[in-house]
């Protein structure tokens, strides 16, 4: 067998075994497949418009959501960065304390 493969790559070089290993993976329909198979959606007529119809709905829905989950993560950061700055702004009240104190102290 590996014979066989040696000598089919000698023939048909590197591409064309490329070539050969890659029509297997071809996404023709095959024989026992039906030419006319697809979605309702495509099918057209009532169903179709209902599915289009659903599908819209969810992604109405799902966009809604991600838009209330996006307002809701921003509101969390401004919340989180209004305490981040009244604890800098308390730190740099105490370090101003600590400085005065230290001139005081320095000046006796």
């Amino acid at each position: 067998m590996a014979v066989t493969a040696l000598a089919t790559r000698m023939q048909l070089g590197v591409w064309g075994v490329r070539v050969m290993q890659a029509r297997g993976f071809a996404s023709e329909p095959s024989d026992g497949m039906q030419a006319g198979a697809g979605s309702v959606r495509e099918a057209g007529g009532a169903f179709g418009k209902r599915e289009q119809a659903e599908e819209e709905r969810y992604f109405r829905a799902r966009t809604k959501e991600q838009l209330a989950a996006l307002k809701k993560h921003h509101e969390d950061e401004i919340t989180h960065h209004a305490k981040e700055i009244e604890r800098l702004q308390k730190e740099i009240e105490r370090h101003k304390q600590n400085i005065k104190k230290l001139k005081q102290n320095s000046d006796d």
